[in-house]
């Protein structure tokens, strides 16, 4: 008898969590559903990097990119920051192949993506053509005393991200046709700010965002130049100077988001090192001496037109 009334009592709070359960999902945010179905369920909901650093992410970004700029990044020791490295990490574009992946029309697979970013974390992906886009509040510049403007410049790529920002972040997103998209990009790319392909493992190993990073409010930069937490690849290019066109401005020093170029004796010197290959330098340059090259030794492009 015991033994019945025990079956039965399971039987009835099974029911009972499978209703709540049930309530739950029906109130959750349609965009919310989606992103849980395509994260893998409830059960890869449980880890928790996908929890902080996807939905935790998305859901409060300017709390959360706060946090990590200004109480995170600097305590972060040897082991913090190569999990950081290996979980979040951006591949700078050169202004033609970030505008490629909005001129998608087909889908296509990446394959062996570690040699594109060389994270132990990098997986294969699709990129869906033509791509959603939306406009979404640069969280590093909300976060400044006096930001860069225009701040809305993140442009979050494809679903369920798109969705997700717009139906959470109405107020601070827009949906994006693809003519405005590349206008973005190239008004971004006219004010020399550099353009960013970011990947996160917790957001189904995908790349979902170009950034358009400036470098007075990137966190990415800042965390990067002045902690030491790599989160930026090169482009696989690296800045040529003509000394014949040079005239030793010094524009181009200025304009390097990377403190790659240094004016020396009236001439302009590069740290091989530090050039992640942006283009910033080339459009601002007033004398046309300066251009890009691809270099082997930098990794390979992330260009869509070659997959």
């Amino acid at each position: 008898m015991l033994v019945i009334i025990i079956a039965i009592g399971l039987c009835l709070v099974s029911v009972l969590g499978v209703w709540l359960l049930g309530e739950r999902w029906r109130l959750l945010r349609p965009s919310t559903r989606k992103f849980v179905r395509e994260s893998g369920g409830w059960r890869q909901m449980l880890n928790l990097n996908v929890i902080v650093n996807g939905y935790v992410y998305a859901r409060w970004t300017n709390q959360f990119q706060r946090l990590l700029i200004y109480h995170i990044a600097p305590r972060l020791g040897p082991r913090g920051k190569k999990w950081f490295s290996d979980h979040q990490h951006h591949k700078v574009l050169t202004h033609e192949h970030a505008k490629a992946i909005i001129n998608l029309d087909h889908d296509i697979p990446l394959r062996d993506l570690e040699q594109i970013i060389p994270y132990p974390m990098a997986r294969n992906l699709v990129l869906k053509g033509p791509p959603d886009v939306a406009a979404y509040e640069c969280c590093c510049r909300h976060i400044r005393t006096n930001p860069c403007q225009p701040t809305q410049v993140c442009m979050v790529i494809g679903q369920p991200f798109v969705d997700f920002i717009l139906e959470h972040h109405p107020g601070s997103s827009r949906r994006l046709s693809q003519t405005e998209a590349l206008q973005l990009l190239e008004d971004e790319h006219k004010r020399g700010h550099v353009h960013a392909a970011e990947f996160k493992t917790a957001f189904l190993d995908r790349f979902y965002v170009i950034c358009n990073c400036c470098k007075c409010c990137c966190g990415g930069i800042e965390v990067m130049n002045k902690y030491g937490v790599r989160q930026m690849v090169s482009s696989g290019f690296v800045a040529e100077t003509n000394s014949d066109l040079c005239n030793s401005c010094g524009a181009c020093v200025s304009a390097c988001p990377f403190g790659a170029l240094s004016l020396e004796a009236n001439r302009v010197h590069m740290i091989w090192e530090k050039c992640m290959g942006c283009g910033v330098c080339i459009d601002l340059c007033p004398s046309n001496a300066k251009s890009l090259v691809r270099d082997e030794r930098k990794g390979i492009p992330l260009d869509v037109g070659l997959f």
